[in-house]
């Protein structure tokens, strides 16, 4: 479930917009994440990462595994936006957006831990089973 909530939202960053500039005379300039290389490229590597996770889930070590290095990668990107927010917040207004790669890695922190806990119960169960047999 984490997994797929955080999907969802770092899939909405592709359609969504980093930042509103504000020109002197009333107009507007919307700048989407698609419009920078960095972020785009950044988006594709959390999203596919976190979809790729999200449909391994009968490989629970594999899926673990992606989605530790999702949650680096989503670190980096929510630095990669705090710095560009602190560069340029007189000039440029910002979307909620910006705080959806946080959400994500919060959300990949509680996936990681639930597939840790239920990996653990899988072989508690296993080797339950296994020295049952031995016994026998």
């Amino acid at each position: 479930l984490y997994l797929g909530i955080a999907t969802i939202l770092l899939g909405s960053m592709f359609f969504s917009r980093i930042a509103t500039i504000m020109a002197p005379e009333g107009e507007e300039t919307v700048i989407m994440y698609y419009n920078k290389v960095e972020y785009l490229m950044f988006l594709i590597m959390v999203f596919s990462a976190n979809a790729i996770a999200l449909f391994s889930f009968k490989a629970r070590i594999l899926q673990m595994r992606l989605t530790v290095i999702n949650i680096i990668l989503l670190a980096a990107l929510q630095i990669w936006l705090g710095v560009d927010f602190l560069r340029n917040h007189d000039e440029m207004v910002f979307s909620i957006t910006t705080v959806f790669p946080l959400v994500a890695l919060i959300l990949d922190i509680l996936a990681v831990r639930g597939i840790a806990l239920d990996e653990a119960m899988v072989q508690s169960a296993y080797r339950l089973r296994s020295s049952k047999r031995h016994r026998k």
